[in-house]
């Protein structure tokens, strides 16, 4: 299943970081091009995108509180 959203951290509305497939980060010069479980490493990675060149940002592992939005597509 594809994951649209996380959000990291312990308190949803006002203490986590919010990371959205599609968002521009690091001042518009990428965006976030995919987010993903790895379940052999029990992690939650992050890839960028800029232009054709994509990169492993972001790795989250098990110990942090985070919230998974997944795609529901009608």
């Amino acid at each position: 299943m594809d994951i649209r959203k996380i959000s990291v951290g312990p308190d949803y509305k006002s203490g986590a970081m919010h990371y959205l497939v599609g968002q521009d980060i690091l001042n518009s010069s990428h965006k976030i091009h995919l987010i993903q479980q790895d379940k052999d490493s029990q992690s939650i990675k992050v890839w960028i995108q800029r232009e054709d060149e994509i990169l492993l940002w972001k790795e989250f592992n098990s110990n942090m509180p985070i919230s998974i939005e997944y795609n529901i597509n009608f």
